[in-house]
């Protein structure tokens, strides 16, 4: 983990999502973070200690989820990323993601694929509850949206990414991102046309990796767009609700950095000021968690 030591920033973005708004002071007490996303060889040795499922691994019924479609009762389904064959609504992202049967944190991409080789990968299909009960197991939690954009910036007061202004200095790619035209052409000109294992680019300014692309990482706040506006200016905590206007009624927490499904044309996920939303039960094959842990105090 990597000691990040109190202090004051901006959070949020002027040029960003109407989330992001408006820019705000904040103070942040110490804390340790992880120095990458928890990673499959991680994992693997928390569901060896406790024998823990994840929600993925886990039969579906229509008892427990109504208007489950037929094919999919009594089986473990998770959402992968299937490219179409060209230029789709962006607006409509069941054009790339797709229910798989037997895909899950051990099945990445569908049954027939494994973690065989990339134990070093961050883990995925971990929905929120199963980055809790690793977080317990460790002695560790999930930092708040707060302190993960203190420390995503690594310093760096209100850059537009986490090393800067610049997007590509020098035409050198800084995170696992998108290149080409998303969802359909991906060129992989980063060196990666899917996940990279975890600290595969540069560290930020407080030795920090991935903190931007590879994948998004749940927080511990649940999401309200507006809570900007009225959040505490200490170490705010993260509202006690939740509502997504695209969603009223679903409950959402905070997701944060971006994935290498992360384009300019699409979410600019990738900026440390970019916000994403999730209900609790889901799991997405770009989808994983970095822990953080309190300093004591005597």
């Amino acid at each position: 983990m990597v000691f990040i030591k109190s202090g004051i920033f901006t959070m949020g973005s002027e040029d960003g999502a109407t989330d992001e708004k408006p820019l705000h002071e904040v103070t942040v007490k110490s804390f340790f973070m992880d120095k990458t996303e928890v990673t499959n060889e991680q994992f693997a040795e928390f569901v060896k200690a406790t024998n823990y499922v994840t929600l993925a691994e886990r039969p579906l019924t229509a008892k427990e989820l109504p208007g489950l479609l037929p094919e999919f009762e009594g089986k473990s389904v998770s959402l992968c990323y299937r490219p179409p064959k060209g230029a789709v609504d962006l607006r409509d992202a069941l054009q790339w993601w797709a229910p798989v049967i037997g895909a899950n944190w051990r099945h990445p991409d569908g049954p027939e694929t494994d973690i065989i080789g990339k134990e070093k990968h961050p883990v995925v299909h971990v929905c929120w509850d199963d980055a809790q009960a690793y977080c317990k197991w460790a002695g560790k939690r999930l930092p708040t949206e707060a302190e993960w954009e203190f420390a995503a910036r690594g310093g760096k007061e209100k850059a537009r990414y986490i090393w800067g202004n610049e997007f590509s200095p020098n035409g050198k790619w800084m995170a696992n991102t998108w290149q080409g035209k998303f969802p359909h052409e991906n060129t992989g000109e980063d060196g990666f046309k899917g996940l990279a294992p975890a600290g595969s680019f540069q560290a930020n300014g407080y030795g920090l990796f991935d903190m931007a692309g590879n994948v998004w990482e749940w927080c511990s706040d649940w999401y309200l767009p507006d809570y900007y506006a009225k959040s505490p200016k200490e170490n705010p905590p993260g509202p006690t609700t939740s509502f997504d206007p695209d969603e009223p009624g679903v409950m959402k927490h905070s997701t944060r950095g971006g994935s290498w499904m992360c384009s300019d044309s699409y979410c600019r996920g990738y900026r440390p000021s970019a916000r994403m939303k999730t209900s609790p039960d889901t799991g997405l094959a770009n989808t994983g968690f970095r822990c953080v842990k309190d300093v004591e105090t005597k």
